[in-house]
């Protein structure tokens, strides 16, 4: 089997060097990292709705990035800092994956940045 990491060594807030992959790639197997809704190293302000866009921007594009789109989205890890933001985050999330969602996890916890959601997911194409 063969592994191809996409994003080791990248920087992350305070200038310190991230210890994982943004995403990593193995026979047809995409697993990308959480994503949170940052942009150069800052979180977006405001409410779940605007952190909501950003973070799933920020796992298409590694999703682009490795050749996979929405369509090979097997499964989404999801969790939200806030229980009651769980409506409002189902209202973007379904503008992405629209009539043939993945399969989910949806959890409440703390976040380990001051952020309001972060997103995961595993994709699959034929390699």
């Amino acid at each position: 089997m063969t592994l191809k990491r996409y994003g080791t060594g990248e920087i992350g807030p305070g200038n310190q060097a991230l210890p994982f992959a943004r995403a990593v790639q193995a026979d047809g197997w995409l697993h990308v990292s959480g994503q949170v809704p940052m942009v150069d190293g800052e979180i977006v302000p405001g409410g779940i709705v605007p952190q909501t866009q950003q973070a799933i921007r920020n796992l298409l594009a590694i999703l682009q990035e490795a050749g996979y789109g929405t369509e090979h989205v097997v499964r989404v890890g999801v969790w939200l800092a806030d229980a009651r933001d769980f409506w409002a985050f189902n209202k973007v999330y379904a503008q992405t994956f629209g009539a043939a969602p993945p399969a989910r996890a949806c959890v409440q916890s703390p976040m380990m940045v001051d952020c309001k959601v972060e997103i995961d997911c595993v994709a699959y194409r034929q390699p």
